[in-house]
């Protein structure tokens, strides 16, 4: 039974043995102690704020495969979409501060304070346990699209503006900030289709029902490597492994352009502090497991397991890079 078998879905138990050979060997002392009062002693929910089957999801899913066995529990993953990522935030922040409910979030937590007015404070109400990974975004358009490079879209775009589209899985993403940069840079006019998730902007592109997508490696690059979809650049500094042959957009005339998107665990404000550390040790250890590196390599994905000081740094320059750009650009939510 393949991975996707057993853990697709928009919510599902992760089988706590799929990984029990490797948790064996990365289980150190400081993760197979009891501390913080035998934390966990029941499943732990892992909130997600976007659709099952795109890339925040698939992400989610694979780093719980890994974390239940260091746990010793089953971690139950709840999709919530929806907001940019607002609806599921706002429900771990009003979830008990006890370590059994996390947000797994990405991108849109930087920017949602300065894009929108929010009904909690995202550096005050939730604390980051550990950035997780981090990763470039591919530019794709349909297969069957007339551009078969990043100049031939852009040209394409000047001689027909306000013609094309492109999808996003939410204001304030990636995706949409991405393609809002690409707006700037080429100076170019096009319309945002914003989506719930990946899977469903995905979906409408290889249908053709949207021009272009900022896609993440999780969701994009299977389709590109089947031919379903074009890879016109990535946002990256340098080259996919998985795409060697696809330019970056520093080599394609836009020094720069560059975007990676991450992924992170954040707990509800107040978590103790002991509680806050051992989960971060075991997302450190999750994305050292060999079939974790393993998969994230072949996406071009790189892991992070971070400590919480290390991610709220981090944090804070996401928060004063994009905040800046926003507001400089004048990019609003529809």
């Amino acid at each position: 039974m393949t991975f996707d078998e057993r853990f697709c879905g928009s919510r599902r138990r992760v089988v706590v043995g799929g990984l029990a050979a490797t948790a064996g060997l990365l289980a150190g002392p400081a993760v197979r102690a009891q501390g913080a009062a035998g934390f966990p002693n029941k499943p732990i929910r892992i909130v997600v704020p976007y659709a099952a089957g795109g890339g925040a999801d698939g992400n989610a899913r694979l780093l719980a495969q890994a974390m239940g066995p260091l746990l010793g529990q089953t971690l139950v993953i709840e999709n919530k979409p929806g907001a940019s990522g607002i609806i599921a935030a706002q429900s771990v922040v009003q979830s008990p501060a006890d370590g059994y409910t996390l947000l797994f979030d990405t991108f849109p937590y930087a920017v949602n304070a300065v894009l929108r007015k929010l009904p909690f404070d995202p550096v005050k109400d939730l604390l980051p346990v550990s950035q997780a990974i981090n990763m470039p975004n591919l530019l794709v358009v349909p297969a069957s699209a007339p551009y078969k490079t990043l100049k031939e879209l852009v040209d394409f775009a000047k001689a027909h503006p306000g013609q094309l589209n492109y999808a996003s899985y939410g204001a304030g993403g990636t995706a949409h900030l991405a393609a809002e940069l690409l707006r700037r840079e080429a100076g170019i006019d096009w319309v945002h289709v914003p989506y719930k998730g990946g899977a469903p902007a995905i979906t409408d592109l290889l249908a053709g029902q949207v021009s272009a997508y900022f896609a993440n490696p999780v969701s994009g690059l299977s389709y590109v490597q089947a031919g379903r979809l074009r890879a016109l650049a990535t946002t990256g500094p340098r080259r996919m492994a998985a795409l060697p042959q696809v330019p970056t957009f520093q080599e394609s005339g836009y020094p720069n352009f560059e975007v990676l998107e991450w992924n992170g665990f954040f707990a509800p404000a107040g978590t103790p502090p002991a509680i806050v550390d051992r989960l971060a040790q075991v997302v450190r250890e999750a994305t050292r497991a060999p079939e974790v590196q393993q998969r994230l390599a072949a996406l071009g994905i790189d892991a992070v397991g971070s400590t919480p000081k290390e991610f709220a740094s981090f944090l804070q320059g996401q928060i004063s890079r994009w905040g800046a750009l926003v507001k400089a650009a004048h990019i609003t939510v529809d």
